[in-house]
């Protein structure tokens, strides 16, 4: 069984390589970190666990054909840490009906079913986040991943020390694509779970971290905003 905390699209992919990808976003219950500005407390603290679903694959891909009408999309796999549950037999059965699927993690599980994705996002969290970064899981993650499986490096930056931290970071992996993105600072939290962002403090965010790449000709780096947060703040399901 997995722990799911939402499922929801169609919508567009609002990160990462794959920003304005149309998907559906399945969201799996569960996480080994805690960032101290994460943005979906719903599906990482043990308070919410009684919100969470146990599904078979059967029955998400169910859902999922549901909400997409039977046309085969992009499967969006999130969290939480979704690299904690057994997703093994859901890409088995989705990829049977054409699906894609696209999982993200911040690279401190490595799992053998990552040979099955056809787009993994690792996504190791900086010092602001209250995290420990391990750079061997990190390449534990991305020997897992398949020969097909297209590989990306996103690194969000807060501050200036995260931001010297993202350089080592790439620099170690200059291999992987590369992708930046501002912290969303005002993250919603469970007193507060749909907490609006605020948006001129990410746009300002946004802007600093352009210039600082582009002062540095940091040229390797895509530097991109949330675009989900930019249009619906910090709502749920979209």
């Amino acid at each position: 069984m997995i722990l799911i905390s939402e499922i929801f699209g169609p919508t567009v992919q609002g990160e990462g390589a794959l920003i304005g990808v149309p998907t559906v976003f399945v969201r799996t219950g569960g996480c080994d970190f805690r960032c101290s500005w994460c943005d979906t407390l719903y599906a990482v603290e043990p308070q919410f666990k009684s919100q969470w679903q146990a599904m078979t694959a059967g029955q998400i891909m169910q859902r999922v054909n549901e909400l997409s009408g039977g046309v085969p999309l992009l499967v969006t796999l999130s969290g939480g840490n979704p690299a904690l549950q057994p997703l093994a037999p859901l890409l088995e059965l989705g990829h049977a009906q054409g699906y894609r699927f696209a999982l993200e993690t911040q690279g401190s599980r490595a799992q053998a079913w990552f040979a099955e994705l056809d787009y993994l996002t690792l996504s190791p969290k900086p010092p602001s986040s209250g995290m420990r970064f391990s750079a061997d899981r990190l390449r534990e993650c991305i020997a897992a991943a398949g020969a097909d499986t297209q590989l990306q490096l996103k690194l969000v930056v807060a501050d200036e020390v995260d931001y010297q931290w993202a350089r080592e970071v790439a620099r170690e992996f200059a291999h992987l694509p590369l992708c930046l993105q501002p912290c969303n600072l005002q993250a919603a939290t469970p007193q507060q779970p749909e907490l609006e962002a605020d948006l001129v403090q990410l746009n300002s965010q946004y802007r600093w971290l352009v210039e600082r790449v582009a002062a540095d000709r940091w040229f390797a780096a895509r530097v991109l905003p949330q675009l989900h947060v930019l249009v619906w703040n910090n709502e749920r399901g979209v």
